[in-house]
């Protein structure tokens, strides 16, 4: 199975490039969604984080505000460094769980993770491929403002918060570039499906012959 990671700034079109990757066959797992898991209340990611930001961090439901979380750590470096390094192996360790999960069942050719930080993590080489989404910074801007209902003050401090596109594309396999129309994303999307299934079938291939 090829191991695939999903990367890109925020507001730069990832869900939409994950939808059209799993449409195609394509086991998609988003790391958001995972870290969301792990801070449920009680669990031990959900016990550090209580421990050092304190109880103000929650609802009264006893989850943890997300977007007070937010708010805290795109504004705090050291405190966006403590958050990282509780959520990333944890995260990532859910990640390899599932991928032994899915060669077991050897159902998938191409397993995806969805997720804005692989490269700030320093994870990229755990996977085979990288793609890369971005989009001109006007429209990445407007569309954080637009989905996060953001004041352009506050969409600047997330984007400036995580590493830019310059210093991430060195890293990446694939570029798929979502500033402009769907059509042109689907487009773009489907090329590089069909070369990552080309690879898939070449490493299972490699792996056959060992």
């Amino acid at each position: 199975m090829l191991l695939v990671a999903l990367t890109g700034g925020i507001a730069t079109g990832k869900s939409v490039v994950a939808n059209i990757l799993k449409e195609k066959g394509c086991y998609v797992q988003n790391a958001d969604q995972l870290a969301h898991e792990l801070m449920q209340p009680e669990t031990p990611v959900w016990k550090n984080l209580v421990h050092h930001f304190g109880r103000g961090l929650l609802k009264e439901d006893g989850s943890i505000d997300r977007e007070k979380l937010s708010s805290i750590v795109f504004h705090d470096e050291e405190e966006r460094e403590y958050l990282n390094q509780i959520t990333h192996p944890a995260v990532l360790e859910k990640i390899r769980l599932t991928i032994t999960a899915l060669e077991q069942e050897n159902k998938y050719e191409i397993y995806i993770t969805e997720a804005a930080l692989v490269i700030e993590a320093g994870y990229q080489d755990f996977y085979d491929r990288l793609i890369l989404t971005h989009c001109s910074p006007e429209i990445q801007l407007a569309r954080l403002i637009r989905r996060n209902g953001l004041t352009e003050e506050q969409a600047r401090a997330r984007l400036q918060a995580q590493l830019p596109d310059k210093k991430k594309k060195p890293y990446a396999h694939y570029l798929i570039d979502t500033s402009g129309s769907l059509e042109e994303t689907i487009e773009q999307t489907e090329r590089v499906y069909f070369r990552l299934y080309q690879e898939a079938l070449l490493k299972k291939i490699g792996q056959l012959v060992r």
